[in-house]
C-alpha cells in the first residue's frame, strides 16, 4: 500500500496517515500491532512517553528490518517535563527507550499542565528551546505541538525560533474545531488528527453507515477518508491486524462534496475535545 506525504514547513515529508499508539499497551501488544502496522504499509508511527509503550515501538522497529530513513516516527514531551532542563532529558529518555538515534518528530503533549498552569508560556518556552537545540543536534527532526489552541501558539511563536510544523489535536466529524484549523493552516501549521475516528460512538451513526455502504467502504474508512479530504493528518489506531490494513485502505476512492458536507455536519455526536486550560492533568 503506498501512502501519499505532506510536506511540512521545513521542507520535510511526512506520510498522510499515521498508526497511533495512545492506549495501547506495553509489551506483546503495542509490539505486534506496531509490527502489523509496518507489515500493511504504515511509514508513520505516532507514540508519546506518556503512553508507556516506547520501548515496545522501537523493538517492533527493529523487528521490521525496514530502514530508518523510510520511517517517520513521533514521540511527545509529557507534562512533568515543561522546562529547559527536564525537555532536554525528557528527550534522551525518549531515544533510549525506541532505541533511536533520533525522532522525526518531537511534540509538546500539553500546552497548558495543571502544576505549571501560572507559568505555562515560559514552562513552554524553556521546553521549545530545548527542542530547539534537539533539532541542532540532530535528535530531532521536526519539532510541533499538541492540543494547543490560537492563544497557546501565539504565545510560543513570541520567543520561537522555529515554527511549530505540527499541531495535532482531538480532530473528527464530531467536533472539527475549525477556529484552531483556520488558524493553523493560514500560519502553514499541519494538523495532525488523533482520535480521528472519534470515540465508539462515530461507528452507531446512521448517516455515516449509509455512506459507507454506497462507496462499499467501512464506517472508518469513510472517516479516515474525509479528514484527508479536509488536509488533515489521521492517525487511527487499533490492535487488530484486519483494521490496520483496513484503515490504510483509503486512496481508492472520493468522497463527493455532498457527502463530505453531510460528514462536517455531525458535529458533537460521538464526543469532544477537551479544553487543555481547564484539564486537571
Amino acid at each position: 500500500m503506498n501512502v501519499l506525504n505532506y510536506k511540512l514547513n521545513n521542507g520535510m515529508s511526512i506520510p498522510q496517515i499515521g498508526f497511533g499508539t495512545w492506549q495501547t499497551p506495553d509489551g506483546d501488544v503495542a509490539e505486534s500491532s506496531v509490527l502489523h502496522a509496518l507489515e500493511a504499509g504504515y511509514r508513520h508511527i505516532d507514540t508519546a512517553a506518556i503512553y508507556g509503550n516506547e520501548e515496545s515501538v522501537g523493538r517492533a522497529i527493529k523487528k521490521s528490518g525496514i530502514n530508518r530513513e523510510e520511517l517517520f516516527i513521533t514521540t511527545k514531551l509529557w507534562n512533568n517535563n515543561h522546562s529547559y532542563e527536564k525537555a532536554k532529558a525528557a528527550i534522551d529518555e525518549s531515544l533510549k527507550k525506541l532505541d533511536l538515534d533520533y525522532v522525526d518528530l518531537y511534540l509538546i503533549h500539553w500546552p497548558n499542565p495543571l502544576e505549571i498552569r501560572e507559568t505555562y508560556v515560559e514552562g513552554n518556552a524553556e521546553s521549545w528551546r530545548a527542542m530547539e537545540e534537539a533539532v541542532a543536534e540532530g535528535k530531532v527532526k521536526a519539532i510541533g505541538v499538541s492540543n494547543f489552541h490560537p492563544h497557546h501558539l501565539d504565545e510560543l511563536l513570541k520567543t520561537a525560533k522555529i515554527k511549530p510544523a505540527i499541531n495535532q489535536i482531538f480532530l473528527n466529524p464530531s467536533d472539527s474545531q475549525p477556529e484552531i484549523v483556520a488558524y493553523c493552516q493560514k500560519k502553514d501549521i499541519l494538523l495532525e488528527a488523533y482520535s480521528p475516528l472519534g470515540t465508539g460512538r462515530i461507528f452507531e451513526i446512521t448517516e455515516l453507515q449509509e455512506i459507507a455502504a454506497r462507496y462499499n467502504k467501512t464506517v472508518a474508512q469513510v472517516v479516515i477518508r474525509w479528514s484527508l479530504q479536509h488536509g488533515f493528518l489521521p492517525l487511527p489506531k487499533s490492535v487488530t491486524e484486519s483494521r490496520i490494513k483496513e484503515n490504510l485502505d483509503v486512496f481508492d476512492f472520493e468522497l463527493t462534496e455532498a457527502d463530505m458536507e453531510k460528514i462536517n455536519g455531525l458535529t458533537s455526536q460521538a464526543g469532544s475535545a477537551l479544553n487543555p486550560d481547564e484539564t486537571t492533568f
